[in-house]
């Protein structure tokens, strides 16, 4: 049992790095990566033909699976202080001209994230992560895109990218269910 606790103990802290890594990745690839630099605006990528979205979303999609296995592996009080370090966080590494925008649409989503997540995770790791993240990322894209930028018009691919990054994660979530529920660790 010591051995459990510790194993879940060293994954939580893991995620809660990962996690806090994405803060300031999204904001470094929103100002550094894309196909196409708005002059005093973000860097876009392709998340679908015809469709462009800030990069960043592939760092906000992972952060929203990522609080979710903060919460799994260390509880909800070290969820809640995963979403503080992750808007302090925001604070320090978004350009100034996003600061409130990336640390407001961050701090709401993840909330979010959150309420969906604790009273759905009874039922299910992939089902609680997957809710959870499509209601974030929803949340993230209209705040994070009325407060940057005024206006909604890269929505569809904000929600679009985010959703690629959930997805994807979908077959590392079924990986540690089985997992957890081979070694006794939690179920769902």
């Amino acid at each position: 049992m010591r051995d459990l606790d510790t194993r879940r103990t060293v994954e939580g802290a893991l995620f809660l790095i990962a996690f806090a890594c994405t803060i300031p990745l999204a904001n470094w690839l929103i100002g550094n990566v894309g196909t196409v630099c708005v002059p005093d605006g973000p860097c876009l990528i392709p998340v679908a033909p015809g469709i462009l979205a800030p990069s960043g979303v592939l760092a906000v999609g992972a952060a929203l699976v990522l609080r979710d296995l903060v919460q799994r592996r260390l509880g909800l009080i070290w969820s809640f202080a995963a979403i503080a370090i992750g808007a302090v966080l925001s604070i320090f590494f978004a350009p100034p001209a996003l600061i409130i925008a990336s640390t407001l649409a961050f701090a709401l989503s993840e909330t979010a994230d959150l309420l969906v997540y604790t009273p759905l995770q009874r039922r299910g790791l992939v089902l609680a992560a997957t809710a959870s993240s499509v209601v974030g990322l929803i949340i993230d894209s209209i705040v994070f895109l009325t407060l940057a930028f005024g206006s909604l018009d890269l929505l569809s691919g904000q929600v679009l990218g985010k959703l690629w990054m959930v997805l994807a994660a979908l077959p590392i979530l079924v990986w540690i269910r089985s997992r957890d529920r081979r070694m006794g660790m939690m179920p769902g």
